[in-house]
């Protein structure tokens, strides 16, 4: 088990199939540029360095979310971030894995 899955923030934890049949929306948190180079369909793109100040877009979704980015990193901060504004949220990773993942 690695670090991020002893803080809570590996997100394999859960499986990513059983949330996506809860409707959940996958964020990439990678910047615009990242995000343009590839992505998962139908993701949204909303960059770690702004995403405090979407929390409240986030929640106006009213579904989970699934939070990925190129390796995990950024995207377990953002699940923090939104952990803790209340927002159901996991840490998918890196994006090329949960795309694999809900293929």
């Amino acid at each position: 088990m690695g670090l991020l899955n002893m803080l809570g923030f590996g997100g394999k934890s859960e499986n990513v199939k059983e949330f996506m049949a809860k409707g959940a929306v996958v964020i990439d948190v990678r910047t615009y540029e990242e995000f343009a180079s590839g992505h998962i369909k139908g993701s949204k793109n909303i960059p770690l360095q702004i995403i405090s100040g979407k929390v409240a877009e986030i929640k106006k979704l009213n579904q989970p979310i699934i939070v990925c980015c190129r390796s995990g990193m950024r995207s377990a901060q953002a699940a923090s971030i939104l952990k803790a504004q209340g927002i159901e949220v996991m840490n998918g990773g890196g994006w090329e894995g949960l795309n694999r993942e809900l293929a």
